[in-house]
């Protein structure tokens, strides 16, 4: 019998979650007069000082405590502007630039649909943790209006005696920013950088190429571990535009700047991959669904560019007919490359297995699950998606498992298993 434990904790969709987004109005004229902001910037501009100071203090009033150094946001903001239409900002007042700014701004609830399909790695800052307890940082999909979804983050701690702490939330959240003009987006390789007074936990990462422009879907961050002892964070994500998805990389060093960074190759025009946290053999090594049923295995001599790949593992048991896809990187063990998996059965009902792959050749495999170790029941059906149970990332510690879950497509709960009573499913 599996030995598990769930959490009490449950993370949810939170509307009050709220950052301060650019406000796309259309720059270009038809010809017959000035262009919607043109027409806007010049109805702030010929209001009286008194007029724009009363207006901007209903702004103010309304929002300034809701937000980050709210005024610096709209004179940021108006910057944009004033390099966008010509103006000259030395011959306008500061509460006119900071009127400008906010007709030019709008709130964003980056949650309020759903927070879901989150990945745990250990935090980067184990310094002062007592014997036994680990500080980790998680990644969760949020998914705010327009059902656009962005990547958000929460630090905390686990023990070895199944406790989990998540440091709170700031009263603020700020929109990682890449230092590009959010009017014209930009293609390929971006760079987007934390808020200098930002925690990781009051960070959000937004959409920003045309590749991305309907969503980054399902980070799945591993800790990696170069040939040279060099590390990095890396994860894969999905990349969506409304019609077409393809696979990227997120990369960072010090969790303040992270690039965002298309994959290229027929493996990389599909979802779901993860990658192994070192090179095997000399090639780095990824998890792909490349055909939306199977789990492939793929190898390549570039982490950007993934091509082909070979089938290694195909539904078996009932709970897995539907398909198979993994449920973020693989762990290592002395047992062999721990991975775990999410099958689909009637009804199209999640479930979570596991699977041991060869240490030094992944394409074996040791043993798999025949029965979930975790499956949609009872409170983890209902949802904006029922019967749903997903992780993109487990952590190992000590001699468990961490899991933390998508449950429904809706919130996030999480589980601990001993790695000993998991491989003995798989004997």
């Amino acid at each position: 019998m599996l030995e598990l434990f769930n959490h009490a904790l449950r993370l949810k969709a939170d509307p009050s979650r709220v950052v301060v987004r650019p406000f796309h109005i259309a720059w270009q004229s038809d010809g017959t007069g000035p262009s919607r902001s043109e027409r806007l910037v010049r109805e702030v501009l010929d209001m009286s000082p008194g007029e724009a100071r009363q207006q901007l203090e209903i702004v103010l009033k309304d929002f300034e405590a809701r937000h980050w150094q709210t005024r610096r946001v709209f004179m940021t903001r108006y910057d944009e502007i004033e390099t966008m239409l010509g103006l000259n900002g030395s011959e306008i007042g500061d509460e006119k630039r900071q009127l400008i700014g906010a007709y030019f701004c709008h709130e964003y609830s980056y949650a309020a649909a759903a927070l879901m399909n989150p990945s745990a790695v250990p935090h980067y800052d184990q310094s002062g943790m007592p014997k036994g307890s680990l500080r980790i940082l998680m990644s969760l999909r949020a998914v705010g209006e327009g059902h656009i979804s962005s990547v958000a983050f929460r630090e905390g701690i686990i023990t070895a005696k199944n406790e989990l702490t998540l440091a709170p939330e700031p009263p603020f959240a700020t929109a990682a920013d890449s230092h590009e003009d959010e009017d014209h987006i930009p293609e390929g390789p971006v760079t987007v950088y934390r808020h200098r007074d930002s925690t990781l936990s009051g960070t959000v990462i937004f959409p920003i190429t045309r590749a991305q422009s309907n969503g980054l879907e399902d980070l799945r961050i591993c800790h990696f571990f170069h040939d040279d002892g060099s590390e990095e964070w890396i994860g894969t994500y999905t990349a969506y535009n409304g019609s077409q998805i393809q696979s990227e990389l997120l990369m960072t060093n010090d969790w303040r700047e992270f690039r965002l960074v298309p994959m290229t190759g027929s493996a990389a025009r599909n979802k779901g991959m993860a990658l192994f946290p070192r090179k095997v053999g000399g090639k780095y090594m990824m998890l792909g669904r490349q055909d939306g049923e199977n789990i492939f295995l793929h190898s390549s001599d570039t982490i950007t560019h993934w091509e082909g790949g070979e089938k290694l593992l195909t539904p078996e048991y009932p709970w897995e007919l539907v398909q198979m896809g993994n449920c973020g990187p693989p762990i290592e063990t002395s047992e062999g490359w721990l991975v775990l998996t999410h099958g689909v059965g009637a009804m199209r009902k999640y479930s979570i297995g596991a699977a041991l792959l060869d240490l030094d050749d992944p394409s074996k495999v040791i043993g798999r699950t025949k029965e979930p170790i975790l499956a949609a029941a009872d409170q983890d059906r209902e949802g904006y998606v029922p019967n749903v149970v997903y992780t993109c990332g487990a952590i190992r510690h000590g001699e468990k498992l961490f899991i933390p879950y998508g449950v429904a497509d809706s919130s996030v709960a999480f589980a601990f298993v001993p790695i000993k009573s998991l491989l003995d499913q798989m004997r």
